[in-house]
């Protein structure tokens, strides 16, 4: 992927967790590498295909200036994710934050972090079988489209299906949507549950009537399996009313263990 550079820029701020470092500040050097396609504007000669890293440099000191933290981590966290989120052309960004006059009586060149962070897709699972169940399901996607580390890319239509696992309760309604995200995938997942309860989910039975059921179908091409997430979701090559939505917006989307895009998985059901 193509890049910007911006080395070591030099700004005078207040960070630190010893009280003379917020009163009398010192110097901090903050590199950055901004990834992004750079071929439409290095063929037309244009500025609005890529970023003015002029402005971005601008950006960087105010955001340091600004600010006061106690760790250079935290420098590091906010800035990347205010370039990212300021930047929509650019799918990530590494960044150096250095104190070269940290208070270490010690002879050194510099103490430094590096991070590097960028926007990832996710695929959703969205349900509902009580109330309103359309509007339960617009409520988060509205409540998505709302959150700054999170875009909404497509969202399918809604379908109706049979109740699975328990099949004393009522039809579900349910759709998938492509979302872009800075979250990684546990952020992501406690975020989800938040809307659930704001949407008034009560959980007192396995598989049973819910207002609202957010599951991460898919993130990138991840595999993950511990006792809080699993990714690609267990059983979502198993499920018509997964693999139907999310058929509709990502067809040629390939499970990472199955090596199927999900037509594939549709079609053997």
């Amino acid at each position: 992927m193509d890049k910007i550079n911006i080395k070591r820029l030099e700004v005078f701020a207040y960070h630190g967790v010893l009280p003379q470092e917020k009163k009398h500040g010192q110097v901090f050097v903050v590199s950055a590498e901004l990834y992004l396609d750079l071929s439409v504007a290095g063929k037309i000669d244009d500025l609005n295909e890529t970023v003015d890293y002029g402005e971005i440099c601008h950006v960087i000191k105010a955001f340091v200036i600004d600010n006061r933290f106690d760790l250079i981590e935290t420098v590091a966290e906010g800035l990347a994710e205010k370039i990212l989120i300021e930047n929509p052309c650019l799918k990530k960004v590494w960044l150096e934050v250095e104190k070269p006059n940290a208070p270490i009586p010690l002879n050194f060149e510099a103490v430094s972090v590096e991070i590097e962070r960028g926007w990832h897709v996710a695929y959703l699972g969205l349900g509902s079988n009580l109330g309103d169940r359309a509007e339960h399901l617009r409520f988060a996607v509205r409540e998505l489209e709302k959150m700054s580390d999170c875009r909404v890319l497509e969202v399918s239509s809604f379908i109706s299906t049979p109740p699975y696992g328990y099949e004393e309760q009522g039809d579900f309604l349910n759709g998938c949507l492509k979302l872009e995200t800075l979250l990684p995938p546990r952020k992501l997942l406690d975020k989800l549950l938040r809307l659930e309860n704001k949407a008034g989910r009560i959980r007192d039975m396995r598989w049973g009537p819910r207002t609202l059921d957010l599951d991460i179908i898919m993130y990138d091409d991840l595999v993950v399996s511990n006792n809080r997430l699993v990714i690609p979701h267990v059983e979502m090559h198993k499920r018509d009313f997964v693999l139907r939505p999310l058929s509709e917006i990502a067809p040629n989307l390939v499970h990472p263990i199955y090596n199927k895009t999900v037509s594939e998985l549709l079609g053997e059901l």
